[in-house]
This record gives C-alpha cells, structure tokens and sequence, in this order.
C-alpha cells in the first residue's frame, strides 16, 4: 500500500507541470499574442486592419477587398468576374476573354445604360488600374472602387444608389 502511495504521488507531480504549461501556453498563443498582433497591427495599418472598408457621402458601404456578387447586378455598374469561385473577389481584370468579363468589354454596355460618354468610363478605369509592378502582373480594376466613383462622379445618373 506504501509503495502505490508513492505512485500516485510521483505521476500526480509530474501532471501539474504538464497542466501548468498547457495553460500558460494557452494564454500566451491564444490571447495574449492575438492582441498583440492585432494591436500593433491597429496602430501601424489602420486602414487595412479594419477590412479596408469603402465610404460613400461619409457612410461605409463595404468592403474594397471583399464585395458580395449581389452588389452590382444593374446594368449601370461593372460586374465581377463571371468566373470567381467565391464570389467575393472584388477585382477584374482590365483586358481579357468575355468569360473573365474584364473592364473594357463592359464599358460600352455601362455607356449604354447611363449615358456616360465611353472615353469618361476608360479614362476612370484607367485612373483606377492595379496590379502592375514593372513587368509583372496583370493590370486588374476593383469593382468596388471604381462603382463608388462612378457614383460620387455623376449623382444624377446614380441619384437611387446615392442615399
């Protein structure tokens, strides 16, 4: 009886450590080191920590990095991708195939609708391309960026999109 005594003494001393260590790592990966990261994150990258959020006439409309394929079906707007798997994916490309329905085969149909002259729809787009660094990449519109502009540029044509 002395000996199991001793035992169990023995494997309960060597379990609090282990539980000891558990529960600090715990705190210290999954809280403590959380905060920090997304702390300094706030202080260094505002902007992006927060979702990189888009603001019409002083009110956050979204989201430049994520737009949901519902936002713009009207026929005044550019679209996104036809074949974007998540549907999320704000940014098309400003040349390519019908089936990517990149930037410039939809600015006459975007002129069409709103009366907008073509040149002003491409010279927008143009302001607006990323995408590109020296020689690498292709060049890519957001959806979301150049919508708002459109929106904000001609109030009158956009004046149901506005409040």
């Amino acid at each position: 009886m002395v000996e199991s005594n001793t035992n169990r003494k023995k494997k309960s001393s060597h379990v609090r450590p282990i539980l000891a260590v558990a529960v600090v790592s715990l705190l210290l990966c999954g809280i403590l080191f959380p905060l920090v990261v997304t702390g300094v994150a706030q202080l260094v990258f505002p902007y992006q920590a927060n979702g990189e959020l888009a603001s019409l006439n002083g009110h956050t409309v979204g989201s430049v990095v994520a737009v949901n394929s519902t936002d713009y079906t009207q026929p005044v707007f550019f679209h996104l991708r036809n074949d974007s798997a998540s549907g999320f994916d704000p940014d098309i490309p400003l040349q390519g195939p019908a089936s990517e329905n990149p930037a410039d085969l939809q600015i006459p149909g975007i002129s069409n609708a709103t009366g907008i002259p073509a040149s002003t729809l491409q010279a927008i787009v143009n302001q607006n391309v990323q995408g590109v660094w020296w020689i690498f990449g292709s060049p890519y519109v957001n959806v979301q960026k150049v919508n708002l502009l459109l929106i904000a540029q001609f109030p009158a044509v956009y004046a149901n999109y506005t409040a």
